[in-house]
């Protein structure tokens, strides 16, 4: 099988996320332990035992994410410093939904875990301080009709975006609250079956994140970032980030702008891969790789069960 692996983003969480990982391989140990000296403080410690509200918190959740992702991947390598010669080695390509795009640049050596882990802790904070706007999931409705409904009721001052090209028939929309009220109502009147606004602080993936990018953009000015040793598949663009500058232009770009996961699977899929392997907590990107690709074999590995089976 031709293999790439994919690592999730904010929404797979989950108290007790890589504990027994950690309990049981020292690599998967050893990353939470350099998790934890990035950051100062035991982000380790939310992961395995919450409480969820601290968990679940988006400064929290997304270097909380990133360090189980790159724990589970750790493990798998038989240490840390494997990673990325082990997904060289055993994937053609790597992915990651939003902030999962950071665990993908670490497993093909573009950033190191602990500059990973640091920056999409800023990359949380930053998200969690624009607090405009909102969300909601469109179930049922293709996403033409979706884009056109939301280019309709949008205004200079209220506009609302597709933020996320999850799956066929799962989409999300951002953007200011009354513009997402008007697009929810004309979507259900053009036939979705649900529009289910969702419990987050702001819009994101969205033109209101647009200061949370530049100020990103600037911080990422702290940060080494290499030319990735593997194919990295963008998230604005589903096509391979082939160089430093790509990179530097993709993240705060990317916190402003919609998650193309279906073309991104896609393009993985036309170029022959047939396997894709999900490291780190749940199986959301499971479920959706299986509606984009039905055809495709998905592993989910999470925990030491899945990780011994895969192995």
């Amino acid at each position: 099988m031709t293999r790439a692996f994919v690592f999730p983003g904010q929404g797979a969480q989950f108290v007790g996320m890589g504990r027994d990982l950690a309990t049981q391989h020292a690599a998967a140990r050893e990353l939470f332990d350099i998790a934890d000296a990035a950051l100062g403080w035991s982000i380790s410690d939310v992961c395995f035992g919450g409480p969820e509200e601290l968990l679940t918190a988006t400064e929290n959740t997304q270097p909380a994410l990133v360090a189980t992702s790159l724990a589970v991947l750790a493990a798998l390598a038989g240490g840390v410093d494997n990673i990325v010669r082990f997904s060289c080695q055993h994937a053609v390509a790597v992915a990651g939904h939003s902030l999962g795009e950071y665990s993908a640049l670490a497993a093909a050596g573009s950033l190191s875990p602990s500059d990973a882990i640091s920056l999409v802790r800023r990359r949380g904070e930053l998200m969690a301080a624009a607090r405009s706007g909102g969300m909601a999931a469109v179930i049922g409705l293709d996403d033409a009709t979706i884009d056109t409904i939301c280019a309709q009721v949008s205004t200079p001052d209220a506009a609302v975006v597709v933020a996320n090209y999850n799956s066929p028939g799962q989409t999300v929309i951002s953007g200011a609250v009354r513009a997402i009220e008007l697009a929810s109502n004309a979507l259900k009147e053009a036939g979705a079956k649900r529009v289910l606004p969702l419990r987050v602080s702001a819009a994101f993936h969205s033109p209101l994140m647009r200061d949370a990018a530049q100020a990103l953009n600037t911080h990422m000015e702290l940060y080494t970032i290499r030319t990735p040793q593997i194919p990295v598949i963008s998230n604005i663009t589903a096509r391979p980030l082939l160089d430093v500058d790509a990179i530097r232009t993709e993240l705060p770009a990317q916190v402003n702008s919609a998650v193309r996961w279906v073309s991104t699977i896609e393009y993985l899929r036309a170029s022959g891969v047939d396997h894709f392997v999900e490291i780190g907590a749940g199986n959301v990107l499971a479920g959706l790789i299986k509606r984009i690709a039905p055809d495709a074999t998905v592993t989910s590995i999470g925990d030491v069960a899945s990780l011994a089976q895969f192995a």
